[in-house]
């Protein structure tokens, strides 16, 4: 007799002997329970005290574990966050920039130990030109400085494309030896843009919604400017005067658009895909997708500094991915390179609102 007959039977009788057969409970379908109710009750909550305000998504082997929204992306005009609302990314756009790159590189039209003046030769200061390479760019060792500060916040409406940032920034001297220091570097990341702009003989953002976006799926990422009519896209809040302070607008403060070092908007869905687009190997080769989350530079117990993205242990799991904030924008993206979880959180608040959230998350993945 077939196994599943006697199963059957087995059952059968049991039933009839008034003992019906009770499942085992699935301890995996438990954990993940417990860990999505508290994961809800504790953003609930903070968005009730006014700590967050923005979208989750968790997935492992992709199938979703976890997707919400919360808070407002229009505190005027009652507009609530939902999955699908467009955030600030800041910095996580680093990562869609490095992949530009590598694939530059794995066609072979870019070598990461040549100076930047081979690529650059009109670029104004010598040094920079002679000295500091797309491996010094993509891991912040090169001493390329920040852009952010006065001279940013004079010039910030007027500059508009990459070329603009190089000619307000270009003549500025290194900061230290090119390799010999890690100083996290947004200026670093326009010059990769100009690299590419160099090399794949167009804009940048057209360069990177053909090469990166359309081929990952992320149909609502961009860096459309910030006067572009766009209603998907949240308005950002900060906190005047300290971490109590009344929400305002960031606009103030914003770029005129987004920039290869940053400043973009997505979705929690859209980094997830572009997540599993990465470990699939559909924007690089296996060899150069290991090449550009495998750490270079050492920035904290467990965590090293790849090209791009941040290659970390979270308790025995490794994560790779990228983090990105200013006032009234945070975010973050971590992902198991070899399969596993994809983490997304996204908020139109200030970058504490991810801090706290991922804090809550990382060590409790079931």
């Amino acid at each position: 007799m077939r196994i599943a007959a006697v199963l059957t039977l087995l059952a059968c009788v049991a039933c009839d002997a008034g003992e019906p057969i009770v499942p085992a409970p699935d301890p995996v379908q438990a954990a993940d329970s417990a860990f999505v109710a508290a994961l809800r009750a504790q953003l609930e909550a903070s968005t009730q005290a006014g700590q967050f305000s923005g979208a989750v998504l968790i997935a492992r082997d992709g199938r979703t574990l976890f997707e919400g929204a919360y808070g407002l992306a229009d505190r005027e005009r009652g507009v609530p966050n939902t999955p699908q609302t467009q955030f600030r990314v800041g910095s996580m756009y680093k990562m869609v920039t490095a992949v530009a790159a590598l694939q530059l590189v794995q066609a072979g039209t870019l070598r990461l130990d040549t100076p930047l003046g081979t690529y650059l030769p009109d670029y104004p200061n010598a040094e920079v030109r002679s000295k500091v390479t797309p491996h010094h760019l993509l891991t912040h060792t090169g001493g390329t400085g920040d852009i952010f500060g006065p001279l940013f916040m004079a010039n910030r409406l007027n500059l508009r494309t990459t070329a603009d940032y190089l000619r307000l920034y270009g003549t500025r001297e290194l900061l230290f030896e090119p390799g010999t220091q890690w100083m996290y570097s947004n200026y670093g990341f326009i010059l990769l843009g100009a690299l590419v702009e160099k090399l794949g003989g167009q804009s940048y953002e057209d360069h990177v919604a053909a090469r990166v976006l359309a081929p990952a799926g992320m149909t609502a990422t961009g860096t459309a400017p910030e006067d572009s009519a766009m209603p998907g896209r949240a308005v950002g809040y900060m906190r005047q005067g300290g971490p109590s302070g009344p929400l305002v607008s960031n606009a103030p403060t914003l770029p005129y658009r987004g920039t290869p070092a940053g400043g973009a908007y997505s979705t929690v869905g859209d980094f997830a895909r572009f997540a599993v687009a990465v470990r699939e190997h559909r924007l690089l080769d296996p060899a150069h997708t290991t090449l550009l989350l495998a750490g270079k530079v050492a920035t904290g117990p467990g965590v090293q500094y790849a090209y791009g993205f941040v290659d970390r242990v979270v308790g025995s799991r490794r994560f790779v991915g990228h983090s990105g904030g200013a006032p009234g924008m945070g975010g973050y993206l971590l992902f198991e390179p070899n399969g596993g979880y994809v983490v997304v959180v996204l908020s139109n608040f200030d970058p504490a609102a991810v801090t706290q959230a991922m804090q809550f998350i990382l060590p409790r993945l079931p």
